[in-house]
C-alpha cells in the first residue's frame, strides 16, 4: 500500500498579496514594527511571479539592512514568488516622517519614545494616552514624565539616543527624528 502525499503551492503571488506578506516582516532592531510601518518599502512590483522590491535603509549603513532583504525574500517567496530582488533606494533619504502614525504608539508601548511625538498628559493610562507633536517635551514612554533627560546621543542603534526618566526612573530609548 502506498501513499501518496501532495502539497498545495501557494497561489500566484500579486501586489496586494507581496504589500500583505511584506506587513508581516518585522524589523529586526525594532521588532515591533513590520518594514511597512517603519516606512522603508517604497515600492513594490510584481511581473509573472517575480517581484521586486524597493527599499531605503534608515541609514545607508544601516547593519540591518542585509537581515531585512533576507527577510523580505523569505517572506515574498513563501507567499508565492518565482523570484524576489529587493533593490536598495538612497534618496530620497529615509526619514522618520515615513513611519505610520499607528507605528508611534507601538513604538511607545513597547518602550521607545517615538520620534517627533510626545504623550498628551490628558488620559491617565500611559499605554493609551493619544501622541502629539511636541519636539521641546520629550515624555518618558512609560509614565509620560517630561521631567527626562538625555544620557547618550546613541542608544542600541544609531537611530535611537538613550534617556532616563527622573520621575520613574527608568531608562528608555527615544528613536530620533531624521
Amino acid at each position: 500500500m502506498s501513499t501518496k502525499i501532495t502539497t498545495q503551492a501557494p497561489p500566484a503571488i500579486d501586489v496586494a498579496r507581496a504589500w500583505q506578506a511584506l506587513s508581516e516582516v518585522l524589523d529586526p532592531e525594532v521588532p515591533v514594527l513590520s518594514v511597512l510601518e517603519l516606512g522603508i518599502v517604497r515600492g513594490v512590483t510584481v511581473d509573472a511571479g517575480a517581484v521586486q522590491v524597493t527599499v531605503t535603509p534608515t541609514y545607508c549603513a544601516c547593519p540591518a539592512t542585509e537581515a531585512i532583504q533576507d527577510s523580505i525574500r523569505a517572506a515574498l517567496l513563501a507567499a508565492g514568488a518565482s523570484s524576489v530582488s529587493v533593490d536598495l533606494q538612497y534618496a530620497p533619504a529615509w526619514t522618520t516622517d515615513w513611519i505610520a502614525p499607528a507605528a508611534a504608539a507601538k513604538l511607545r508601548v513597547y518602550g521607545i519614545a517615538p520620534p517627533h511625538c510626545v504623550a498628551s498628559s490628558d488620559e491617565p493610562d500611559p499605554t493609551t494616552r493619544p501622541l502629539r507633536f511636541h519636539p521641546q517635551r520629550l515624555h518618558c514612554p512609560r509614565c509620560s514624565s517630561t521631567d527626562t533627560e538625555q544620557l547618550s546621543g546613541f542608544g542600541s542603534t544609531a537611530c535611537k539616543a538613550l534617556y532616563r526618566c527622573l520621575a520613574c526612573r527608568e531608562p528608555f530609548e527615544y528613536f530620533k527624528p531624521i
